[in-house]
């Protein structure tokens, strides 16, 4: 679908600069737009390597553990069905632990574990989310960041002289955002539910 869109829009580009004879605009953006891309790559790259390099260190040095620990006791009032011991729950905190410190790319092949843990443990239909699966996705999606590091790269980047200045506007809003979506989600499982 995103192919489809990401066609029409060079398409319908091509025809607008075409019928108002700015075809010579449309050449040098896409070139400086290309180029830009390239560069934010390398600069995103340089971020993702440190910042996960810094993540398996955290891992390898026991943080990351400790931040599950400290996520265990919500997650199985979130989760209830959901055994103590389930290898799902383990890899919800691992995800949310990695959105937590704002490695979002890091916390995709987690998030897709957790998926697959918690699809063992459902009882639904093949292509059916249960209510635990809806919740996870929830979750991942509105999770907390404690350090917003693509953010704040891509502002060092475009020349944020404080990069990280946004903190308290992304703890605010973050945390705003998982308490409505976690509310809406839980009275949504009520409704459907019982």
């Amino acid at each position: 679908m995103l192919n489809f869109i990401w066609t029409g829009m060079v398409i319908i580009s091509f025809i607008c600069a075409l019928c108002t004879n700015k075809m010579e605009q449309l050449s040098a953006a896409i070139l400086t737009g290309a180029g830009s891309a390239v560069d934010l790559c390398l600069t995103t790259l340089g971020m993702m390597c440190f910042w996960t390099g810094l993540m398996h260190a955290a891992e390898q040095g026991g943080l990351t553990k400790l931040l599950a620990k400290g996520l265990s006791p919500t997650l199985k009032r979130l989760f209830p069905n959901l055994r103590r011991d389930s290898p799902a729950l383990g890899a919800i905190c691992m995800n949310l632990t990695a959105n937590l410190l704002g490695l979002g790319n890091a916390a995709t092949p987690l998030g897709l574990a957790a998926m697959q843990e918690l699809k063992k443990e459902s009882d639904t239909a093949q292509g059916t989310a249960d209510n635990a699966m809806v919740l996870f996705v929830v979750l991942n999606t509105s999770s907390i960041q404690l350090i917003p590091t693509f953010m704040a790269t891509l502002r060092a980047k475009y020349g944020a002289a404080q990069p990280f200045d946004i903190l308290p506007a992304v703890w605010v809003t973050s945390v705003c955002a998982l308490l409505a979506a976690v509310t809406m989600a839980k009275l949504l499982e009520r409704r459907f539910s019982g």
